[in-house]
């Protein structure tokens, strides 16, 4: 299948409540990792399947949501499609330390969907 979803991500207004909650629920297991100046980072390990993330939202003042990413191989190119398909750009591309490149957009319908690049190993 071309273009899969590769991780979800939780971004939560209280991260612990988050993590004690689905991590009971579907027995996740669940490790913090430092993310530098914004603060911690959970990682998903589910046993099988895709994997995932929970971090503080950024943004105070929005509620918490799930954030699904899809593999592309070319973040800039698809963000730009996007656009040019009546999408609009909630954070342009932009490399994350060690692991890929992201974009997040928004489609003509208001969902969001982030694009991601993982860097070779």
């Amino acid at each position: 299948m071309a273009n899969p979803f590769v991780h979800v991500e939780l971004n939560t207004q209280d991260l612990d409540k988050a993590k004690k909650f689905y991590g009971q629920l579907f027995d996740w297991k669940l490790k913090d990792a430092e993310m530098g100046p914004t603060g911690r980072y959970t990682m998903i390990d589910p046993g099988h399947g895709t994997g995932g993330g929970m971090l503080k939202h950024p943004d105070p003042g929005s509620p918490s949501m799930w954030l699904a990413y899809v593999d592309v191989d070319d973040v800039a190119a698809y963000t730009k499609k996007a656009v040019a398909l009546g999408g609009k750009v909630m954070v342009d591309v932009k490399e994350i330390e060690g692991a890929g490149t992201m974009s997040i957009i928004v489609d003509p319908t208001g969902a969001m969907l982030a694009l991601w690049k993982g860097k070779k190993a």
